[in-house]
């Protein structure tokens, strides 16, 4: 069996229990303990890290990526990228420059915009400000995701960020440094891990601090980005990533499996899920998905992957989107006949796939809407990375002394309940100013 079986009964409170949590396997404890010369929690490796950083700066922040990624932190000068970019194979450039455009068209539909409500006694309004300086955290260990420095930059230039910086772990895929440069980036910083988190957040003599943190990475640079918050903006705290596919049995099996493998090939922790009402599809698939491990470069990774996940016969489709709001998936796929009947029954999903053309993978590289998507059941409250995310809105309020006078009476009593008096008394000279 490729992949667990369960029953509904199964997973129900497994699913309603999710939150977002950080395992560690034996090999990352050892490793902790041999970089720190004792044993270590994660949490506690990554408060050390960035505390050093905040300490000694450029200096600490060298030394950490050569004992964690064997290279010293340096940027990378942008004709580098553009070099990188001239460099690209012509069909990946192509592709590159359509993910862009088709990130930009999407994300342009979002508002951007105020208010203003004026009338003869003063005004209310709204203005909204894009962030000044962002962090695009960009992973870069067990493959190049180059995808992710477009799903992060053009957003962020989009809202009119006015600087957007790139940090990504040493060395540097040159397909990275195009992205960066067909992205529109302003730096890019070879640095990875907590260390680049704690230097985004503070600042080191060669790296400007930013206003806010965006894009996924491993446990390490989760926890940091966790540990740095409110110093700086974060989206959010990304655990493991995760498919969930509602599927019947007009699906085809051999698209089921590659839609899963897609996932569980990212990394051993990812977490693929395929729902059924037929018993016949997911026998097919877990058929489909050991003939498709034979020839895939990732077969290990994606063999430990599918044991975190697994397949389930539910009762219908109702009780498999049930299941679906539960388990909150960063992905959703529908790949069932006329997929938009049930798009109403869903509530709590990163991103919603509908039907069997619609693949997950297309999203991860040039469907339009950023892959970066909320984990770990965080979907119950959030939503994916978005224009909004860059941007503040900040209230305005401005009234005549007339409409002054009329509220701060009001206020007043209000101030006086909550036993505030310098906020009453405050209120009370308003008032008496227009009589």
């Amino acid at each position: 069996m490729v992949a667990p079986r369960y029953s509904t009964k199964e997973v129900r409170g497994r699913f309603a229990a999710r939150r977002l949590e950080f395992p560690l396997s034996e090999r990352l404890t050892a490793s902790i303990a041999k970089v720190f010369g004792e044993p270590l929690s994660a949490e506690e490796a990554v408060k050390r890290i960035i505390a050093d950083v905040v300490a000694r700066g450029q200096t600490a922040l060298d030394e950490w990526s050569v004992k964690l990624d064997k290279h010293a932190s340096y940027e990378i000068p942008k004709r580098e990228w553009r070099e990188a970019y001239e460099d690209m194979d012509s069909d990946l450039r192509e592709a590159l420059g359509i993910a862009r455009e088709r990130l930009e068209k999407f994300h342009r539909k979002e508002p951007k915009g105020g208010f203003l409500a004026a009338t003869p006694k003063g005004m209310l309004a709204q203005v909204v400000r894009p962030i000044r300086r962002i962090g695009a955290y960009v992973p870069g260990g067990s493959a190049p995701l180059l995808s992710t420095v477009l799903h992060t930059v053009v957003l962020a230039r989009v809202a009119g960020v006015a600087e957007v910086i790139i940090a990504t772990p040493p060395p540097v895929h040159p397909a990275i440094q195009a992205a960066a440069w067909a992205a529109g980036a302003d730096r890019l910083f070879a640095m990875g891990g907590a260390q680049a988190i704690a230097a985004l957040a503070y600042g080191t003599e060669q790296v400007p601090r930013v206003d806010k943190i965006v894009g996924p990475g491993n446990l390490f640079v989760t926890l940091a980005k966790k540990e740095v918050f409110g110093v700086v903006g974060i989206d959010s705290l990304a655990g493991p990533t995760e498919t969930m596919i509602i599927a019947d049995e007009s699906a085809s099996p051999a698209v089921l499996a590659a839609d899963m493998l897609a996932q569980a090939e990212h990394d051993t922790v990812a977490e693929p899920w395929l729902l059924s009402p037929q018993q016949e599809v997911l026998q097919a698939v877990e058929e489909e998905i050991a003939k498709q491990l034979e020839t895939l470069p990732r077969a290990e990774i994606a063999r430990a992957a599918l044991q975190n996940g697994g397949m389930v016969l539910v009762e219908d489709m109702k009780t498999a989107l049930e299941l679906a709001d539960l388990y909150a998936p960063e992905h959703l796929c529908l790949s069932v006949k006329r997929p938009t009947d049930w798009l109403g029954y869903v509530n709590n999903a990163g991103g919603i796939f509908l039907g069997e053309h619609s693949g997950e993978a297309i999203g991860d590289y040039l469907a339009g809407p950023s892959h970066v998507m909320p984990t770990s059941g965080s979907a119950r409250w959030t939503g994916a990375l978005a224009v909004r995310d860059f941007l503040k809105i900040i209230p305005v309020t401005a009234f005549n002394s007339e409409a002054a006078a009329q509220l701060s009476e009001l206020g007043a009593r209000l101030a006086r309940e909550e036993e505030l008096e310098a906020h009453a008394r405050a209120l009370d000279l308003r008032a008496e100013s227009s009589e």
